[in-house]
């Protein structure tokens, strides 16, 4: 009998009877801490430790344990890979494409870990490679709706208008419930100026994910592009609520108290965005 496994299904029943009230994150990480006390060299489970407290967002704790793990087998891609997405979480972005790459060694055809190195790659202001990658990851993967979001993102900052919408409506085809790529789609006809269809779009995004702090701040904008000011601001009132540590909704609301007259509140705004690290709102108190 094996007496290591028959502890751990024991042990595993008696953490989660007495952990009822715990989301499944804290579950797994005691019962994954269960098995690594029982066997300090079982690489998954730390792997697996580590995803729990990631989407816990604890990504420091996350790396610790994918550390312990690629030291037990340093051959296993998917540690590599989910180590480089808690880098990128953390803005350690040359650390995390040197993640990618590690795992895209290991394992050439591994989409996630190209369309993840893309996001590493435009966050460096290396547009092109970033696009490249994602090319890649639709290459060996052609219904990867996320890839298309990405790669839609990109073409749109690089202001390739046109192209974005091509991928974000093939994201969106793909997966009609992909709140992200509605927001990025709306951004994309907000700069083509078809506001109608944006606010379409930011609409929708905010009836999939009701607290997507961005598609608040975007809707808001094309609110004010509209003259709409006081709905504009009360959607970068609900940005600013669910985000309160981005400068770019208090810039913009700051914008709209002033084109209502309110020229105090408006100061308080570009005030506050400035010291979040929003350069235009500090040349707006200057």
């Amino acid at each position: 009998m094996n007496w290591k496994l028959l502890w751990l299904f024991v042990g595993c029943a008696v953490v989660l009877t007495q952990c009822a009230g715990c989301s499944p994150e804290e579950k797994a990480i005691k019962a994954y801490s269960l098995a690594i006390r029982l066997d300090s060299t079982n690489a998954k489970a730390y792997n697996n430790r580590g995803i729990a407290y990631h989407n816990l967002e604890q990504y420091q704790r996350a790396i610790e344990d994918y550390n312990q793990a690629i030291g037990l087998d340093p051959t296993y891609a998917g540690v590599y890979y989910y180590r480089g997405t808690a880098y990128n979480h953390l803005g350690q972005y040359q650390r995390a494409i040197e993640d990618f790459n590690q795992a895209i060694g290991l394992d050439p055809d591994y989409a996630f870990a190209y369309t993840n190195r893309g996001i590493a790659y435009d966050a460096l202001d290396r547009h092109q490679r970033a696009i490249e990658d994602f090319d890649q990851a639709i290459g060996l993967d052609p219904d990867f709706a996320f890839a298309y979001n990405n790669r839609g993102f990109v073409n749109m900052n690089l202001g390739h208008y046109q192209r974005a919408l091509e991928d974000l409506n093939q994201a969106i085809r793909l997966d009609s419930n992909f709140a992200f790529a509605y927001n990025n789609r709306g951004s994309a006809y907000y700069h083509l100026g078809q506001y109608r269809r944006a606010m379409a779009d930011y609409d929708q995004a905010l009836r999939l994910d009701p607290d997507n702090a961005l598609a608040y701040n975007n809707r808001g904008r094309n609110y004010s592009k509209q003259g709409q000011f006081q709905r504009a601001i009360e959607d970068y009132n609900q940005a600013v609520r669910l985000d309160p540590d981005k400068g770019d909704a208090y810039y913009y609301r700051g914008n709209s108290y002033d084109e209502l007259g309110l020229r105090e509140k408006a100061r308080q705004d570009w005030r506050k965005a400035c010291e979040l690290g929003h350069q235009p709102a500090c040349e707006m108190e200057e």
